[in-house]
């Protein structure tokens, strides 16, 4: 289909709560398949559908193969819900392909359990542990236009935003190059 421009830090529609998805339709399919080859080209982990400008529930995402240096089989979730999470953290370095280039260690759970559908309404249920479990988390995030940034502690948080400042007002252009996460497991 088609590779999206991925909307970057400051654009309105990152900070929306997302509609929930009504229509299974062909523009759902659709939608489905350019979030699938707009990951692909950033060679990312996951992305939302308000990333490259769609306000509805909807995220594709990548679960790297071991056996395969990385590269794995892309999947989507329609209207997910996260429906269970583990209360032990795990810290890691966390970043985003709306805000490039910028990384910083964030506790996410340990292990999250998603359900919702697929792009023709077939019920899903995602159980993802460690990365994936950060991958579901974060693109969910997104979904109700939480940033990673919000998920920081207030310290790690204003020197994020400090930093995104000077890059802008260096003029820096703030374009995906390559994925900042590493390949989930």
């Amino acid at each position: 289909m088609a590779v999206r421009p991925i909307r970057i830090f400051g654009d309105p529609v990152l900070r929306t709560r997302c509609a929930e998805v009504a229509d299974f339709d062909r523009s759902l399919r659709r939608l489905v398949k350019d979030l699938c080859d707009t990951l692909d080209d950033a060679d990312g982990a996951g992305l939302a559908a308000p990333q490259i400008g769609f306000d509805l529930r909807v995220f594709a995402f990548v679960v790297a193969d071991p056996e395969m240096d990385g590269y794995g089989e892309m999947h989507h979730i329609v209207n997910p819900v996260i429906v269970e999470q583990a209360e032990e953290g795990i810290i890691d370095v966390e970043g985003c392909l709306s805000i490039p280039g910028l990384e910083y260690e964030l506790a996410r759970p340990s292990r999250i359990v998603a359900e919702g559908m697929d792009m023709h309404g077939e019920p899903l249920r995602i159980e993802g542990t460690e990365r994936l479990a950060r991958c579901l988390a974060h693109e969910t995030d997104h979904l109700d236009g939480v940033l990673f940034l919000d998920r920081l502690e207030p310290e790690a948080r204003k020197r994020a935003m400090r930093e995104v400042r000077e890059r802008i007002l260096a003029g820096e252009d703030l374009v995906v190059k390559h994925s900042p996460h590493a390949g989930l497991g």
